[in-house]
């Protein structure tokens, strides 16, 4: 069998994919990669609360499955959106890398005052820890992100660590500690979506990495109790059952916090909604104030 695999064109998704293909090919099945554009890709000088938040990232290739162009699609899973069309299924999600976010900068960290970042998580994350830091709207794929760092645009940029990795780039700066800068859900991991036939499932299924699994479905489980989506200032970070999740102001001013032990899906939910519940006047605020 001859698996056609669908990603973004960017260098990272298709590190990611290629990834994939290579595992697969270990277990004897044949791949062919698809490149497929979207709208995140092609819309990158609006922050991404104005087209539609992460989920702009894996529309198109949803439909390409739903369609049958692709079998099954590549994706960082912190991109899939917690609600999902019917005839898909993420078949396999890969052992997990590195959930931290890095600081890139070639200056001295205390000289460090202008930041990019498109992420209202990291803007807020990143406030609370300096306040007098200026963070900036920054979009599009990581070479773009490290040409402008280069061009002087900005003193540093925020990339997630397992990205880098991925891309095998060594770069100048810090990693941020994951349980202060609290990443978002399901920072650092690969997930395969598929369709639902028997045959492409079994074909991923010796990919998936059952802790890991474990650990981000209990990090969904708490990002739909929380609401808010991608736009509130929000981490969620699981990590061998142990849950850290914070809800910040847009400033980074305010936040809280719940940190547990948990031993299920439905542990997860329930401290998922006492977050909600303590951080709901900081979610409606978020939204209040970017227009939503």
């Amino acid at each position: 069998m001859s698996l056609l695999i669908g990603t973004r064109g960017s260098r990272l998704a298709l590190a990611q994919a290629e990834k994939v293909c290579a595992l697969l090919d270990m277990q004897g099945t044949a791949t062919e990669i698809v490149v497929i554009s979207t709208q995140g890709d092609r819309e990158t000088g609006v922050p991404l609360h104005e087209i539609g938040g992460q989920g702009v990232f894996v529309r198109a290739l949803d439909d390409a499955i739903l369609s049958g162009e692709i079998d099954a699609a590549v994706h960082s899973m912190k991109d899939i959106p917690a609600a999902r069309p019917e005839g898909l299924v993420t078949s396999a999600i890969l052992e997990r890398d590195s959930p931290a976010d890095f600081l890139a900068h070639s200056i001295p960290g205390d000289e460090v005052a202008v930041i990019g970042t498109s992420s209202t998580r990291r803007r807020a994350q990143l406030l609370r820890s300096n306040p007098d830091l200026d963070i900036r709207q920054l979009r599009g794929n990581v070479d773009t992100r490290l040409r402008k760092l280069k061009s002087g645009e900005y003193d540093a940029i925020v990339l997630a660590e397992a990205g880098m990795q991925r891309m095998n780039l060594s770069l100048e700066g810090e990693r941020l500690d994951p349980e202060v800068f609290v990443p978002s859900t399901n920072q650092g991991t690969i997930a395969v979506v598929s369709n639902t036939r028997r045959e492409v499932c079994d074909a991923f299924s010796p990919l998936d990495h059952p802790p890991s699994r474990a650990d981000v479905e209990a990090e969904r489980a708490v990002m739909e109790a929380v609401g808010g989506g991608c736009f509130t200032p929000q981490g969620i970070y699981c990590r061998d059952g142990y849950l850290i999740g914070e809800i910040l102001s847009l400033d980074g001013s305010r936040s809280v916090r719940i940190e547990e032990e948990i031993g299920s899906i439905e542990d997860a939910a329930r401290y998922g909604a006492r977050l909600h519940v303590e951080g709901r006047d900081l979610i409606r605020e978020a939204y209040e104030k970017l227009g939503l």
